[in-house]
């Protein structure tokens, strides 16, 4: 991979999250019943890829990268509680 993708591939990761940073009001669960993936996720990816690359990285560290700020405050701050039509959405796609 050239140095130049890498530089594009980065790029369009804060990108990303700079447009997930912009759009609070959608929740993670809508995420996942639309896309099949959140910000947790992305957080997950972020801290599997760290690991792997020997760069020590623990879930809370990968989601305030994500998040841009402690995961607890920005879930105080915004998430909602999920509705019940939301959470059978997200049951019946996940096989529960």
């Amino acid at each position: 991979m050239s140095d130049k993708q890498n530089e594009i591939e980065a790029a369009v990761l804060r990108r990303l999250l700079a447009h997930l940073d912009s759009r609070k009001d959608v929740q993670n669960i809508e995420l996942m019943n639309l896309a099949d993936f959140c910000r947790n996720c992305l957080s997950k990816w972020y801290m599997a890829e760290s690991n792997e690359r020997g760069v020590n990285m623990d879930y809370d560290k990968a989601r305030e990268f994500v998040y841009g700020e402690p995961y607890n405050d920005w879930k105080e701050k915004y998430q909602l509680k999920a509705t019940p039509e939301q959470l059978a959405e997200f049951e019946k796609k996940n096989g529960k």
